[in-house]
């Protein structure tokens, strides 16, 4: 008797379905303890597809509770496509309903963070602008310009200083987190991606150039988030980092 795919695929998610009747261990028998060795060795890779991709949240619920957890999340999102470099899109929201987790609000935003930068690296490479057409546009030419950013960036907005954590968490030495909110915006200047603290009003005008605003519309979205925004200083953190494409002009 032919075995579907969907009730194959069923057995091997949820722990709770029986073997699927008419699997043979490829001698004639019945698959059995078989079977068992091998969704316990899918739901283990996948778990260490998890390990990989988010070692923060790892390292904030332990090991051994994150193992249960991505055993939790693996059956309730089996894998939709082959290519395991994405795999694990949905454990931020997953988390926002995830019982034995859900004292720790921040902790959604933070698999968003390691999300983004998952996401990051496996964008295409990008040649940044040239930081010389700044000088050469007239006050006016540069509000009404256009900043496209660079494939691999990737902004995400919280409430909880997810910065702070995901560095308490990955360098020795860094400062322990204070409760304030962060915005990050993560590119990849060379290699690896980066994950950039931006500051007060740095999220809305990056938010506005993502949105394909102009500078100018940025900026006053940046102000009225923070009134001491500082634009000299964000360009420069987009600059330095390789951030910016194209300077394009709308008029």
């Amino acid at each position: 008797m032919a075995v579907s795919q969907t009730s194959f695929t069923d057995a091997i998610f949820d722990p709770t379905v029986p073997r699927p009747d008419g699997l043979s261990d490829g001698q004639g028998q019945a698959a059995g303890r078989r079977f068992d060795v091998y969704r316990n060795n899918v739901i283990a890779s996948l778990t260490e597809a998890l390990q990989a991709a988010f070692p923060v949240i790892e390292k904030l619920v332990g090991e051994a509770n994150f193992k249960v957890l991505a055993g939790d999340f693996v059956r309730a999102h089996p894998p939709s496509s082959p290519l395991m470099m994405f795999y694990g899109a949905e454990l931020p929201i997953f988390l926002k309903s995830y019982g034995p987790v859900a004292s720790i609000q921040y902790l959604p935003d933070v698999a968003r963070l390691e999300t983004a930068i998952r996401e990051s690296y496996h964008e295409g490479d990008a040649v940044p602008a040239d930081a010389a057409v700044f000088g050469s546009l007239s006050p006016e030419a540069l509000m009404a310009s256009m900043l496209t950013l660079v494939p691999s960036a990737r902004l995400v907005r919280s409430a909880w200083p997810i910065h702070a954590i995901w560095r308490f968490n990955r360098e020795d030495g860094a400062p322990k987190p204070e409760m304030a909110p962060q915005d990050v915006l993560i590119v990849r200047p060379n290699l690896d991606p980066q994950p950039l603290l931006l500051p007060p009003g740095g999220g809305a005008f990056v938010a506005r150039l993502l949105a394909r605003d102009t500078l100018r519309d940025a900026l006053d979205a940046a102000a009225q988030e923070a009134r001491d925004f500082d634009l000299t200083q964000t360009l420069t953190l987009l600059i330095s980092n390789a951030a910016i494409l194209d300077i394009g002009d709308t008029t």
